[in-house]
């Protein structure tokens, strides 16, 4: 019996011990950026270096809130952003309702062709796609990046959305056409409200893709007007020098509204994700 709790026990304490060796692993570089945000720049560079600092400053915040290039920086990451999340979770919606409720020829080609997209890494469409933007006179716009960005969200959010669907009993549309109303009505008023926890987890999700995505934003874009975050971050990088602090204090400001985003949505977000998962 004591060797069995023995065990227990060390198990218990291996569990623990690796749980908190994976938070220092994954929380130290993220204490290390909020640090140097608050120190001056030659700071950076001081041996040995100090995680906390004694000459704590928020002159890195005040220049990057003071720029009005840098704002708008911040601006354009919103409004793409918030852009590609309502018409990815509204084109999804439609689709996983559709692979969902109905048969229709193809069907199966269609969502192999959607899973296969996953699988092609981004960087070999850089080209193509920018000749493509380029030809529909999209190049440095808002709906370039919006469109190009969309192209990568929505095959999972139409996995994702197909499979929270998939989980609902298919009776709900039913008794809704016996009581006279259409799929239309069946979709909006019954499955939409029912699968918030899925939209929701599927939405935090595309934000995060298109809030954080760099390649095509620096590709599909040329003027500093049209830039996005991690852009702005970049051209913090000088020839001669690097503005560390104004670097880390702007990867800080970036992270705030995603981290908002998963705080606020927590429990639904990680229910969306396994209620999803349940059946496909």
């Amino acid at each position: 019996m004591a060797t069995v709790k023995t065990k227990r026990t060390l198990a218990k304490t291996g569990v623990i011990g690796g749980l908190v060796l994976g938070a220092l692993f994954a929380g130290l570089p993220v204490l290390w950026m909020l640090s140097t945000s608050f120190k001056s720049n030659g700071e950076v560079f001081q041996n040995p270096p100090k995680l906390i600092t004694s000459s704590f400053s928020f002159d890195a915040y005040t220049e990057i809130l003071g720029n009005g290039a840098q704002l708008r920086f911040f601006l354009n990451s919103y409004l793409v952003a918030i852009a590609v999340t309502v018409l990815t979770l509204l084109v999804a919606l439609l689709a996983g309702y559709a692979f969902s409720r109905f048969d229709f020829p193809m069907k199966k080609t269609i969502n192999a062709v959607i899973v296969s997209v996953q699988a092609v890494p981004p960087i070999t469409l850089v080209i193509p796609y920018f000749g493509l933007v380029v030809a529909l006179g999209l190049y440095n716009t808002y709906p370039g990046l919006i469109l190009t960005h969309m192209v990568f969200t929505l095959p999972y959010a139409i996995i994702m959305i197909t499979a929270y669907l998939n989980t609902l009993p298919k009776e709900l549309d039913e008794s809704v056409k016996v009581d006279g109303g259409t799929g239309w009505t069946a979709l909006w008023r019954i499955l939409v409200p029912i699968s918030v926890p899925g939209l929701i987890a599927v939405g935090v999700y595309t934000f995060m893709i298109s809030w954080n995505e760099y390649l095509f934003a620096l590709s599909l874009t040329r003027t500093d007007d049209m830039r996005t975050v991690p852009i702005g971050i970049q051209l913090l990088m000088g020839q001669h020098s690097y503005e560390w602090n104004q670097m880390m204090a702007m990867s800080i400001l970036g992270s705030i509204p995603v981290l908002i985003l998963f705080l606020l949505f927590q429990k639904r977000f990680i229910g969306g994700l396994t209620a999803g998962a349940v059946k496909a």
